[in-house]
């Protein structure tokens, strides 16, 4: 009797543990954690070229010399030049920076004076003040703060606006004189990210350079170095700049594998 009884249990447990094997796996499922935020693409340095064009404001005084405007007779140019800055993004959506550039430029402008109250002019001559006188800006740079906002992680739309510089030529039958007037600039933008360090932007700026130097008894305008000697223009360029990835910047997202 013990005998049987030995090998009945031991006939169940091994029909147990067959029948347990072909039981289905109850393995725990798995977690899929949702994916990491990208990193930020534009924090970091970058440098870049640029080129465009832009041309003299109506309200601009640097042709006459006495302080009224140069008549309309603008005459387009070409700018060129480059840039360098840096951006710091925060969170997906803001971005400041600080960008400094320097251009050259055949910017000019013709003279033709329009105040009347001046001999000829209303006359070819165009005033005695702007005689036969023509202006360009040879170069000028800036140094501005920008801050914009990312429509996409790689879409950014900015304004931008600091100081500016540069030199002014004017040339009329009884002088030639240059001068390096300083201001202000303002304006903005938008700059695409294609590929993870590159970028191409267009940009737009309204430049006010003026001359330093104060006259001791009146105060007309005469003279490149004047305060009230105004040189405003527009510059229109397209440019490219490459990211530099120092601090993890500039990269395009990783996203985990599971």
């Amino acid at each position: 009797m013990k005998r049987i009884f030995l090998i009945t249990a031991a006939s169940l447990a091994a029909l147990g543990s067959a029948f347990a094997a072909d039981l289905p796996s109850r393995k725990e499922a798995p977690v899929f954690a949702p994916p990491p935020p990208p990193p930020p693409l534009w924090t970091g340095f970058y440098a870049g070229l640029n080129l465009g064009g832009g041309w003299m404001d109506r309200s601009s005084s640097n042709v006459v010399g006495w302080g009224w405007n140069n008549g309309g007779n603008n005459t387009g140019g070409v700018v060129g030049g480059g840039q360098i800055g840096y951006n710091y993004q925060f969170g997906q959506s803001f971005l400041v920076g600080i960008e400094t550039d320097f251009q050259g430029t055949s910017i000019g402008s013709g003279g033709n004076n329009n105040n009347p109250w001046l001999w000829g002019g209303f006359g070819p001559w165009g005033g005695w003040g702007g005689l036969n006188a023509t202006a360009r800006v040879n170069w000028f740079g800036t140094v501005r703060g920008r801050l914009g906002w990312l429509f996409t992680p790689t879409l950014l739309v900015y304004g931008t606006g600091g100081f500016a510089y540069g030199d002014v030529q004017r040339n009329s039958w009884w002088n030639q004189n240059s001068v390096v007037q300083t201001g202000w600039t303002a304006g903005g933008g938008v700059e695409w990210m294609f590929l993870p360090n590159w970028s191409a932007k267009a940009e737009y700026l309204y430049t006010d350079i003026s001359g330093s130097r104060q006259n001791f008894f009146f105060n007309p305008g005469f003279g490149l170095n004047n305060v009230n000697n105004h040189t405003r223009f527009h510059t229109v360029r397209a440019g490219v700049n490459y990211h530099f990835n120092f601090f993890g910047g500039g990269a395009a997202p990783v996203l985990a594998k599971y």
